[in-house]
């Protein structure tokens, strides 16, 4: 078979068909997904049965695989982490617009999500282009972002302070936690693309650089909200054996909690990132 791929929003967004990613995958297989990913910044495959080394041995294909600070894994297999609800849980893994692991000097270039129970309505997930955030904003608004840095951490969704394990089936990590914090730009230049990226979230994004979380609420909170205009959006409806692969550095994303009393179970592997988010763009002497 020869892997096709059909745009599935405006947006963003992109179905790939014609590949089984549970067997081993040629050069230009891979170099196909990775152009179709940075295309479209969110791919999905349907019809696999992946184990969770599959998964992992999947992965590798893109580059070191990144192991979460915060989530514990079930397994054996550390780079795996199970996306779990179980219809007792009132809260989901994912349940706020965010991008991932932004707390990290180094935040993960995507994720990669195996869907293997999902609930027969609902469930589904939300991506936004950060690109198209980023471009909507006016000359003016552009040129005052471009010198501004923010405070990421992770202590809204980690450590015993939030509580979380108490409403979720995934655990987080609360015993011998110690915040993770960094600043990052709050454009960035995507390093593959070349294009800028809006890059603050709710997660994660504390405040900008030298201001206090007051000072910095108005233009914070009018960014959080632009960013996830449904003109920039597409909504996936999931199936068993679905695969997700998204683009990290140019996306939010939130998990819809809206089916109480089902269960829904992913995994999840997420490629490390290998450069640092600016401004600037990429090269190799970098």
């Amino acid at each position: 078979m020869s892997m096709t791929v059909t745009r599935l929003g405006r947006a963003l967004g992109a179905h790939v068909s014609g590949i089984d990613l549970g067997q081993p995958l040629s050069a230009s297989e891979v170099a196909g997904l990775r152009q179709a990913l940075n295309q479209n910044l969110v791919i999905r495959v349907r019809r696999q049965e992946l184990s969770a080394a599959q998964l992992k041995h999947l992965g590798e294909y893109f580059g070191p695989l990144f192991i979460h600070p915060n989530l514990v894994a079930k397994g054996n297999i550390p780079e795996v982490i199970s996306i779990i609800k179980e219809p007792d849980a009132t809260n989901v893994v994912g349940g706020e617009w965010h991008t991932d692991t932004t707390c990290m000097a180094y935040p993960p270039l995507g994720a990669i999500l195996h869907a293997i129970d999902v609930p027969a309505i609902g469930g589904d997930t939300l991506f936004a282009n950060q690109y198209l955030a980023y471009e909507a904003l006016s000359p003016a608004m552009k040129t005052l972002l471009l010198d501004m840095r923010a405070v990421h951490n992770d202590t809204r969704v980690a450590g015993p302070q939030v509580a979380l394990n108490a409403r979720r089936s995934v655990a987080t990590r609360e015993q011998n936690w110690t915040k993770i914090e960094t600043t990052h730009p709050v454009v960035h230049t995507h390093p593959e693309t070349g294009q800028r990226a809006l890059f603050v979230n709710i997660a994660y994004t504390r405040r900008f650089e030298n201001m206090t979380e007051e000072e910095s609420a108005p233009l914070m909170n009018f960014l959080l909200n632009h960013a996830v205009r449904p003109e920039f959006s597409y909504r996936f409806q999931w199936q068993p054996g679905d695969v997700l692969f998204w683009d990290n550095r140019a996306l939010k994303h939130i998990a819809l909690n809206d089916y109480p009393g089902e269960r829904r179970e992913m995994i999840r592997v997420q490629i490390a990132g290998q450069h640092q988010p600016s401004l600037q763009p990429f090269s190799e002497t970098q």
